[in-house]
């Protein structure tokens, strides 16, 4: 029970790190702090006359915003408290041997690599592809904590519902949740090349847009080097070729997304059904979230609660994987004791 509590309460410190990373992301306060793991060479924002003259003295062509400061620090702090239940949750997890190992250890690892990360977000100066990698270390460390609670879960709760999905609907749903992991890497790469507001009206973008389109230059990855990523480096084209695509990209999630919502409400499953109805509702938020962000030129709140659902969206369709892998697997396990019997 203290194990699965401890779970409990780090998917919600995982949450607010998301959300307190995305905000201080669109709040254009990630370099409020030049250095790592500190602060213009502090444990906490410089204030007093003394602190500030030996952050000018450490950095002099730079000002002291504490407002962005604060920000970055305060994701600081919460990210190393998450890191501390993260490692915790791991040591619990190898004594009671509650998992199989991998899991946890994956934790671990994941964390270690989150924090590197957010050493080199601030030492690289915004560079997008450290950004974009923040980001989906994130989600892939909400996504993880979310496959352990549900193992823990489902190790002391009454069976899963035995159905025999089809092999297409297991492959529609593997794929759709490989879609949504792609089209968050595209959002992460549009927030980081600062690439939101490129286009200004719907449903694709504004003008004669399709002569602007510079794929080569947009996924560079490896980007030319700069003093700094702040605000963007690059030309309007590749900009809006990147918004073009997390567009697109998110037409090919609708679809696949509803045609697998669909094919679960077809199944007898009580939890299958819930989880596409669960799918549906985010899927719409989301929808609705990036028209806003669109009409209302990326509002900070409505931006920050588009990066939250498509967290929550993403966990949505991995727990439909989970449902049927695990679902798929009693009823073979299940069918190798009839077989057994049977040859008794």
């Amino acid at each position: 029970m203290r194990l699965i509590n401890l779970v409990r309460l780090s998917l919600v410190l995982t949450f607010i790190v998301i959300m307190l990373g995305a905000y201080t992301r669109l709040a254009d306060a990630g370099l409020g702090c030049p250095d790592w793991p500190g602060c213009y060479g502090h444990l906490t924002v410089p204030n007093e006359s003394h602190e500030i003259a030996l952050a000018k003295s450490l950095y002099p062509s730079l000002t002291v915003e504490a407002h962005k400061a604060w920000l970055e620090m305060i994701h600081r702090y919460f990210a190393g408290t998450l890191g501390l239940v993260v490692f915790a949750i791991t040591f619990l997890c190898l004594r009671s041997r509650a998992v199989s190992f991998g899991l946890p250890v994956l934790l671990s690892l994941v964390i270690v690599f989150q924090a590197l990360l957010g050493m080199w977000t601030v030492t690289m100066k915004l560079m997008p592809i450290v950004v974009m990698g923040h980001l989906l270390g994130g989600f892939t460390l909400f996504s993880l904590l979310c496959l352990l609670y549900w193992k823990l879960r489902d190790s002391t709760c009454p069976a899963l519902d035995e159905v025999k999905a089809s092999a297409g609907l297991r492959v529609l749903s593997m794929v759709t949740l490989g879609v949504v992991v792609l089209q968050i890497a595209l959002g992460g790469w549009t927030s980081s090349n600062y690439a939101a507001l490129m286009c200004t009206s719907l449903p694709i973008c504004q003008g004669d847009w399709v002569n602007y389109l510079d794929f080569k230059t947009a996924f560079q990855l490896l980007q030319p080097h700069s003093d700094s990523y702040e605000f963007g480096t690059l030309e309007y084209g590749a900009r809006m070729t990147i918004h073009v695509t997390h567009r697109f990209g998110a037409l090919l999630v609708t679809l696949l997304s509803l045609a697998m919502v669909y094919r679960l409400l077809c199944t007898e499953s009580l939890r299958l059904k819930s989880a596409a109805k669960r799918v549906a509702l985010l899927l719409g938020i989301q929808i609705l979230l990036g028209v806003s962000n669109v009409l209302f030129s990326l509002p900070l709140v409505i931006a920050v609660a588009h990066n939250l659902g498509a967290a929550l969206l993403l966990v949505s369709v991995l727990q439909v994987n989970y449902l049927l892998l695990a679902s798929t697997s009693k009823v073979s396990a299940n069918s190798g004791l009839v077989s057994k019997e049977s040859v008794r």
